[in-house]
């Protein structure tokens, strides 16, 4: 059996989306965890049952968009699942006293200028901690750190992501890195580097981590375009506009990378450059003594073979993947001195699950 706390962490669920729907589920099935509230966006879910909401039984918690009843309740942690962060959102709770996990766009906080100050503040006032987290950026890093572990000399960490996103339906995340955009648009060029920023964040985390000083962290783009019409789920990319995307991130030291962290994503099978995919996943490789390389993917386990209706089903991975890097560090975020908190600042996060999940 798991070892349990004494009693359970109690949490609050910001959002039901597609990744805080697999974070209540996770949370449910987990003693260690205590649901006790859920943030709500949209007035259609305000009221009802959270695990109506995502999806399983009920859970006797009710969906509400009052953050201040929320806070009131004084949870150990919120799960803050929200596709981009909300600053104001942050500093309300945090300045209640009240630690935040997240998966939204924040790894380290650096991009975000004077509101990486106003964070700290609100750590500082309410004694709180900020950690985030996800799969890529956050996950993919740490496995890239504990590699590097293995070795007597670091010259270079390289993390690449590459995906096929032609059944991957969320344009409101796409479209900001340049999805579906004119492949002559004059706007197109910085595109996939704003859309993409909190990979520079994933950079620092890693620098950090080997105790290197970064002279600066610069960012390279290309695109391909599709030559046909390309319709997918609920939009269509036209001939002649972006659905590929490449990104970057490389950290500069004397003039050279010693960090480079990127990401290739394409549509369809009419791709202009024809970008030539090697699986899904991520690759990563520490040069250095010894250069270690390890190849990241996943599948789905039997059961869900099994059982799956849809390719739904399938795409929920994803959103485990990003949600449990986030809740598997409640214990060590609860138990950390109020700031901004990485992975390089908390104790290795342990997968405590009951054994029933196992």
């Amino acid at each position: 059996m798991v070892d349990t706390p004494a009693s359970p962490f109690r949490v609050v669920q910001w959002t039901t989306g597609n990744v805080g729907k697999s974070s209540v589920r996770a949370i449910a099935g987990n003693p260690n965890y205590e649901l006790v509230g859920l943030f709500a966006w949209s007035e259609d879910k305000v009221g009802r049952d959270a695990g109506e909401l995502a999806g399983i039984g009920p859970l006797g918690v009710t969906a509400t968009n009052d953050a201040a009843e929320l806070l009131a309740l004084k949870p150990d942690c919120v799960i803050y699942n929200p596709m981009w962060i909300n600053v104001d959102e942050l500093v309300q709770i945090l300045s209640a006293g009240v630690n935040v996990v997240t998966s939204a766009s924040f790894i380290t906080g650096h991009n975000l200028g004077e509101d990486r100050e106003r964070l700290e503040q609100a750590c500082r006032k309410g004694g709180s901690t900020l950690f985030g987290s996800g799969v890529s950026p956050g996950f993919a890093e740490l496995l890239a750190i504990v590699a590097a572990t293995a070795c007597d000399r670091v010259d270079k960490v390289t993390i690449t992501e590459t995906a096929d996103t032609t059944l991957y339906d969320s344009p409101d995340t796409e479209r900001p890195v340049g999805f579906g955009t004119a492949i002559d648009d004059p706007n197109l060029e910085p595109m996939a580097a704003r859309g993409t920023a909190v990979f520079a964040e994933a950079v620092r985390l890693v620098a950090d981590a080997m105790g290197v000083e970064l002279d600066d962290v610069t960012c390279t783009c290309e695109y391909a375009q599709t030559t046909e019409d390309l319709p997918m789920a609920s939009w269509t990319i036209p001939a002649g506009h972006v659905a590929g995307v490449f990104a970057s991130w490389q950290g500069i030291v004397n003039g050279q990378a010693v960090i480079d962290i990127n990401v290739r994503w394409r549509k369809g099978q009419t791709l202009e450059p024809d970008w030539q995919l090697d699986g899904d996943g991520w690759k990563i490789t520490i040069d250095g003594r010894p250069t270690v390389n390890m190849q990241v993917g996943f599948t789905p386990p039997p059961d869900l073979i099994a059982s799956a209706k849809s390719l739904d089903d399938f795409f929920e991975l994803g959103h485990i993947m990003t949600a449990m890097p986030p809740i598997n560090a409640i214990p060590a975020v609860v138990a950390a001195e109020p700031g901004i908190a990485t992975y390089n600042d908390l104790p290795l996060n342990l997968p405590r699950f009951p054994a029933q999940n196992r």
